[in-house]
């Protein structure tokens, strides 16, 4: 049983073609139409393990957590795009049509997801196998059928049309239609969340290479996740993503921060690849030297100092170094500033930058970069992945969720907001309110995949917030850590209407596919 990116994924993919791959135009290149191979797969324990593992192909896949769906992370007030890019600043200032080659793929990789689960929810349960494998697979096929639907309700749907419902049973279909509202979606991401928590293990029980697999903890975290998208349209929804995170706290797998009382080491080590599978983990992209995500190098200086090829997209704002309270360690292990002194291939440096917009580089996933090249990074630059899994959901995040589904049901949210602070160095709150669970989320998950632009849709604040220009720093001589600096404009404020670009457009090919309407307003 093995999760790492290997030849058995390229056998699992094979397999997977066997039953969902051969497909109808119709939707998305999804509908099967039936095969000549399948009665020579789907027979034996490592058929159904391959299949399995085909599920998290999409780790390796540039176009979603490489830096696909980080576009949209890119629209937030926390970053800027670091080169010139037409479809990236498309995105970024709502004029979008979907069409564009950095966010046209996504939607339909996701739907590739949910096919591919609904495979083996279809033909694993008549395979003559061991039933604790036989109910793992099919647990991990629940749980990333769910996961796909979240992440695509949350990018593409509201409460004026949710997204095409595809299932096992209605799969053979050539046509479907956009539910009424999202809340149908939400529903069944509940019903397949929830039997994937029945289904699954503890990741406890998890060694080596299957570590990174679906488990109980990540069901019951998206679970949260769901139904705090969920609240928008029913307030009722914030018990539930209470209730939720206690069951990843109360699940026996004894997931708590990193917090050994070092504010000035904790939080950094979270992003360490020694603590890939620490007690934060929930789950993660698992990334390796060969094959994973190629964030943290997309991240990095623009050919990294001649030294390796770092990509130079997304640079922190000021907006965003400003927002982190005096005294916070998470500022430094997120950003790194002119003349800040950190580790590259094992020798010290005073940080500059001819690239960085703002003056400004994102350090938070930098560990790999420490030692020498062959280490811990993929030696092909142009395809720069490393050993260090990069986060989807952790524990800090099951602590806010909890924190801002008790403030907003009226009651107190101080146990784990001050957890999270006390990590960072920070004093603890006496009666939080939302506008310091909103700048708690900011500070902690910068520059992850839990994305703050989503956060500011949610709340309501995005319009407001992208009303201001976003600023810099532009320093006199670029190549000069000491060098000094003026404050300017580094993107100009944008036009977010709320009525509109609460939602991404589905891209053009999947609509014609699929026979279905654009979200309103795109």
């Amino acid at each position: 049983m093995n999760l790492r990116f290997n030849k058995y994924i390229a056998i699992a993919l094979l397999g997977l073609s066997v039953g969902a791959q051969s497909c109808s135009k119709s939707f998305t290149d999804l509908t099967p139409e039936g095969t000549t191979t399948d009665a020579n797969f789907w027979k034996t324990e490592t058929d159904a393990i391959f299949a399995a593992n085909g599920l998290y192909e999409h780790f390796g896949d540039d176009a979603m957590f490489g830096r696909g769906l980080f576009w949209y992370v890119n629209a937030s007030d926390d970053m800027v795009t670091g080169r010139t890019d037409a479809g990236s600043a498309a995105v970024r200032n709502f004029t979008a049509t979907g069409a564009e080659s950095r966010v046209n793929n996504m939607y339909g990789k996701f739907y590739q997801i949910v096919q591919r689960a609904n495979t083996i929810i279809s033909k694993v349960p008549g395979m003559q196998i061991a039933a604790e494998t036989k109910q793992r697979v099919l647990g991990e096929a629940y749980f990333m059928r769910g996961y796909a639907y979240f992440y695509l309700c949350q990018y593409y749907g509201d409460q004026r049309a949710g997204l095409p419902i595809v299932t096992e049973e209605n799969m053979l279909e050539s046509h479907f239609e956009r539910p009424a509202s999202v809340v149908e979606n939400f529903v069944q991401i509940e019903a397949d969340l929830r039997q994937a928590a029945d289904m699954l293990p503890l990741l406890t029980t998890y060694t080596g290479t299957d570590q990174g697999r679906a488990n109980k903890d990540a069901a019951y975290a998206y679970l949260a996740k769901t139904n705090v998208q969920w609240a928008r349209y029913d307030a009722s929804k914030w018990a539930q993503v209470a209730a939720y995170c206690d069951m990843v706290t109360n699940s026996g797998s004894g997931r708590q921060l990193i917090d050994t009382d070092n504010p000035q080491e904790d939080f950094a080590s979270v992003f360490y690849i020694q603590n890939n599978y620490s007690s934060e983990y929930i789950f993660s992209v698992v990334s390796n030297r060969t094959r994973g995500s190629i964030l943290p190098a997309v991240l990095f200086e623009n050919t990294g100092y001649g030294l390796y090829n770092g990509w130079g997209y997304f640079h922190p704002t000021l907006e965003l170094y400003n927002a982190f309270e005096t005294g916070d360690s998470r500022k430094k292990a997120t950003i790194l500033e002119f003349n800040d002194t950190f580790t590259l291939f094992g020798e010290a440096r005073q940080y500059y930058s001819s690239n960085s917009q703002t003056g400004f580089q994102f350090k938070k996933y930098m560990q790999p970069f420490r030692t020498p090249i062959a280490q811990h990074l993929n030696p092909n630059g142009d395809y720069p992945t490393s050993d260090l899994n990069i986060p989807l959901v952790r524990y800090a995040d099951i602590l806010l969720m909890k924190s801002e589904a008790q403030i907003m049901q009226g009651q107190n949210g101080d146990a784990g907001i001050n957890l999270v602070r006390n990590r960072a160095g920070l004093p603890a709150i006496q009666g939080a309110t939302i506008t310091h669970l909103k700048r708690e989320r900011r500070s902690e998950f910068a520059a992850e995949y839990t994305d703050r632009h989503s956060d500011l849709v949610r709340w309501g604040d995005a319009q407001a917030a992208y009303a201001k220009a976003a600023t810099g720093r532009r320093h006199a001589a670029t190549n000069d850590p000491t060098s000094s600096y003026t404050v300017v404009t580094v993107w100009p404020a944008r036009n977010f209407n709320p009525a509109i670009h609460h939602v991404w457009p589905i891209p053009p090919q999947d609509l014609s596919n699929a026979d279905i309407a654009q979200n309103e307003g795109w």
